[in-house]
């Protein structure tokens, strides 16, 4: 009798299986390759290998969790034997591993990180925080002196410390009176910063007592994959803690264009703004502790993310951003109250959201121009911030364009066979004898292989390339004669470690259809800043500095990029690793309300182009397929060595 089969749908990942009934679900995702976290060999002990059933049946699976969760569809993979046809979503929490983040690690270069420095900002008259706290000493009401107790304050505020264009909220006036005779009138004004500089400055707290001291500011990046947080002491300068989490709309989708398809769902908006708001608290309540500080003192929150995380944190649909021509719901956003969207900070903080160009050139892009001081500068400066969603910024401080490009998932191990995040275990460095074609791998953590980063996905493709052992479509020579490039399957592969040298007890590969993704990557990267370049009337000589934004960019190997054509042939010395720009830019604005004032300016300088409508785009991309380019002369200094190469006997494309 045949063994009857049920079908197993895994979300975000979009993959399928067919497994037998009873089977476990575990192995069902192994199988399908979908990774699960799970360390304690399906005892049901860890309980990291959670999943959510949205569809079918499964037998087991809920006896180690509350009530609640198995309510909710939570059950254990591991315990789970799948009894009809089943869609399983795999939560963030059980897909990815969030101490990664958090492990402090030197960049491959020695990074020119730019830092916020207060003596500077002092020195340039620049230290006047968005929001920031008064001490008063007011003279009691008396007979003779019966002024309300707000015309009181305000009156105070002009006299003593030149506050003009002030407002008061109907909220913090209701607790005026109590709070002013707690301490015999002695009091600190919380007093947020406009813009406009012919806007109103309000009030939006009051404390008894000098509170003056502790005033503190939290810097965000919302990012798509991963959310970062600082606490800031804005009196000192000093960042007193930081962290980072993975953004919980990953099991939703790992690209903003899924996501905002599945916003677009009934109540996936909903889902999806809980979920990014939930990965907020997290990091806030980590890094609050971390600072030892109570959540009180936070006076603002400023948070840059691109134009679909914006819109998605902020509860606006994003749907048009996708659809010609292209259309974000706003580029700007007011101050309001951070518990107005969920967040987990006191009624009295104020959410500062960076503004955006475009639906695909956000905020975060535009925080990395801002802290980068690319702005500012009078060299000619070609911004890339490489990702999944990759954006590009070309200009000085007199004239900028701006574009993004979709990369795909190949920079962070996605649509790679053994591709992974930047995690213990992954290869990060890669060399090869030119004679025997033998490898040298190196890892982080420098522990046994499981899988291939995105750096080192880029390293593996040039090394192989200047060796000879891969043309510059990305297919393997045949005729090495070496048994670590085998067919199998129809698929050519390089194996980097066979399995007894690995963690996973199989071969680590790297394939044709892997090459076929990262050159794809490289190439709408390369091609989108040669349009760009194009579309202004410039060239790749006229380019006077680069700026790598991104934690990506401050660990890629600069000259293994150059030589497969992610980024154009300049001097390295040319080259600024900024790290992560956005939450840069956010921290800057935290400490001085002129460069938020600056912004709206910047944003207006910021020309932006949409690829899919350019012409000329589809011709670079098409000529960006190859490693490096179809154009060698691009590639002065690759093509010499690869000529030296040649003039030795070595074998080269």
């Amino acid at each position: 009798m045949t063994q009857k089969k049920h079908t197993v749908v895994f979300h975000p990942h979009n993959k399928t299986i067919e497994v037998e009934d009873g089977g476990n679900l575990i192995r069902a995702a192994m199988e399908a390759g979908v990774h699960i976290n799970a360390s304690c060999g399906g005892e049901g002990v860890c309980g990291k290998c959670r999943v959510i059933l949205e569809q079918g049946e499964l037998e087991g699976g809920a006896d180690k969790l509350s009530r609640e969760d198995g309510e909710k569809g939570f059950r254990l993979a591991c315990l789970s034997k799948v009894k009809s046809d089943v869609i399983i979503r795999v939560p963030v929490e059980s897909n990815v591993d969030s101490s990664v983040l958090n492990i402090a690690e030197s960049p491959r270069h020695t990074a020119r990180i730019k830092q916020v420095k207060l003596d500077s900002l002092k020195e340039q008259g620049m230290l006047i925080p968005p929001v920031e706290k008064k001490y008063l000493e007011l003279p009691p009401p008396s007979a003779q002196d019966n002024l309300a107790d707000v015309t009181r304050l305000l009156n105070f505020l002009k006299i003593t410390h030149d506050e003009h264009r002030l407002e008061v909220n109907i909220d913090v006036m209701r607790g005026i009176p109590d709070i002013l005779r707690q301490q015999d009138f002695k009091v600190t004004a919380t007093i947020v910063r406009p813009v406009r500089k012919d806007g109103k400055n309000q009030i939006v707290h009051i404390e008894a007592g000098d509170t003056t001291a502790r005033n503190f500011a939290v810097a965000m990046d919302i990012g798509t994959t991963t959310i970062y947080g600082e606490v800031l002491d804005i009196n000192s300068g000093k960042i007193l803690s930081s962290y980072g989490d993975f953004n919980g709309q990953i099991s939703y989708g790992e690209d903003v264009i899924s996501r905002i398809m599945f916003a677009e769902k009934e109540g996936g908006l909903d889902i999806l703004q809980k979920k990014v708001i939930e990965t907020v608290n997290k990091v806030l309540g980590k890094i609050i502790k971390l600072a030892d500080i109570d959540k009180a003192e936070v006076t603002t929150i400023t948070l840059a993310g691109n134009s679909t995380m914006t819109q998605l944190m902020l509860a606006i649909n994003p749907r048009y951003i996708r659809r010609a021509p292209y259309v974000p719901a706003s580029i700007l956003y007011p101050p309001f109250r951070a518990s107005d969207i969920g967040i987990d900070l006191g009624r009295h903080t104020i959410a500062l959201i960076y503004p955006g160009v475009s639906s695909y050139v956000g905020g975060d892009i535009v925080a990395g121009v801002m802290g980068s001081g690319m702005y500012q500068t009078e060299k000619l400066t070609l911004f890339m911030d490489i990702g999944t969603n990759a954006e590009i910024v070309i200009g000085n401080r007199e004239w900028m364009a701006c574009t993004a490009c979709s990369a795909g998932p190949a920079f962070e191990g996605g649509g790679i066979s053994f591709g992974m995040r930047a995690a213990r275990g992954a290869v990060e460095d890669f060399s090869i004898d030119p004679i025997t074609f033998e490898p040298m791998i190196m890892t982080k953590g420098n522990v046994r292989p499981k899988g291939i980063c995105g750096s080192g996905l880029i390293t593996i493709v040039a090394v192989l390339f200047e060796n000879g052992l891969i043309d510059n479509r990305g297919r393997f020579n045949r005729d090495t004669g070496t048994d670590r490039i085998r067919e199998r399957e129809g698929i050519w592969e390089y194996v980097l470690a066979w399995k007894d040298t690995t963690q996973i007890d199989r071969d680590i590969t790297i394939t044709e259809p892997d090459i076929d993704n990262l050159i794809r990557a490289k190439g709408a990267m390369y091609s989108g800043a040669m349009t760009l370049l194009e579309e202004v009337g410039l060239g790749i000589t006229d380019i006077e500095q680069i700026i790598l934004a991104g934690g990506f960019g401050s660990y890629v190997d600069l000259e293994k990029a150059m030589t497969i054509g992610l980024l154009p042939e300049i001097d390295p010395e040319k080259v600024i690793y900024l790290g992560n720009g956005s939450l840069l830019g956010a921290k800057m604005s935290s400490f001085t309300n002129l460069l938020r004032r600056n912004v709206g300016e910047v944003v207006k300088m910021m020309t932006n182009f949409e690829l899919a409508e350019t012409p000329s785009y589809m011709d670079h991309y098409v000529s960006s397929l190859f490693l490096p380019h179809t154009e060698m002369h691009y590639f002065p200094r690759l093509q010499g060595r690869m000529n030296a190469r040649k003039k030795h006997g070595l074998k080269s494309v």
